[in-house]
């Protein structure tokens, strides 16, 4: 198996402006002690550069707008190790995201999407052989022309919960869920393989519905929850696509998620993937 696998990750790039609080606000509600930062996100972004810190040689498609904000965002991923070759300019703003953080480690999200939702599918250069990591951020139109011009491995990040079109559920070979999208989606449960993640309580990857591994890894502290998700689907997809044996894949990917919430970045710092071992492992 090659020591960097190629992996070509679709979805959206945006600047994460995060507001930590001691609790959210309610409706009508101001609360007045937030500290804010300007970090690099995106799922699309946050799954890229997870890759490529784990260990892939990552191609990144997408779209930030003709402003500093793209600067920013193309200098990150560059900076992450990142191909940027196939990230478009276009005249919409950069995509942000506004979050908020509580000191449990819980967060809510509003997305702009901005520039990511005027990807040029026409103009897309793929390599055929490629893997692809997808999330649902971006137009489906564009990741259904990403995945049509590959024979590699397809793993979709079905997040936000939207429709899965037919093409994408015939060609997908892993599908990354949470329980929420997952009760949405009663379709994967005929999936070739689908990992549902489950908080606190791990993750479960399943065939055809069946399951066929289950992994939970104690967080040391949570911090934020928002980089988790993202990390977790890089560490499983780079795991199943270099060759490692599910349950394996699994348990790594749950290590990795485990480490991604005791940092308050959406783009965490990591390790190689090998090097994560799980500090608990559980088939219950």
């Amino acid at each position: 198996m090659s020591d960097r696998p190629l992996l070509t990750v679709a979805g959206a790039i945006n600047v994460d402006l995060t507001a930590c609080v001691s609790r959210a606000p309610g409706p009508g509600e101001t609360v007045a002690d937030g500290r804010l930062t300007r970090l690099s996100g995106g799922k699309g972004a946050n799954q890229a550069v997870a890759s490529a810190r784990l260990g892939a040689r990552v191609r990144m498609v997408g779209a930030v707008g003709d402003d500093p904000d793209g600067n920013a965002q193309l200098a990150n991923l560059a900076a992450s190790d990142v191909d940027t070759a196939s990230v478009q300019r276009v005249g919409a703003p950069t995509g942000s995201a506004l979050i908020v953080v509580d000191d449990n480690g819980e967060n809510s999200i509003v997305v702009c999407p901005g520039a990511n939702l005027h990807i040029d599918a026409s103009a897309l250069r793929v390599d055929p052989h490629t893997a692809v990591l997808a999330q649902l951020e971006i137009p489906v139109t564009v990741v259904e022309s990403i995945v049509a011009a590959t024979d590699g491995f397809v793993a979709i990040n079905v997040s936000p919960a939207g429709a899965i079109s037919a093409q994408l559920r015939e060609r997908g070979d892993l599908f990354i869920v949470n329980e929420t999208e997952y009760a949405a989606h009663p379709e994967l449960e005929t999936a070739r393989m689908t990992a549902v993640t489950l908080g606190d309580r791990g993750a479960v990857l399943l065939r055809e519905g069946v399951e066929v591994a289950r992994a939970r890894v104690e967080a040391r502290g949570l911090v934020s929850t928002v980089g988790a998700g993202d990390a977790f689907a890089a560490a499983l997809t780079l795991g199943i696509i270099r060759g490692d044996n599910l349950p394996d894949a699994l348990h790594r990917a749950c290590a990795v998620g485990a480490s991604a919430v005791e940092q308050q970045q959406s783009q965490p710092a990591l390790r190689p993937l090998e090097s994560y071992l799980p500090r608990v492992r559980s088939s219950a």
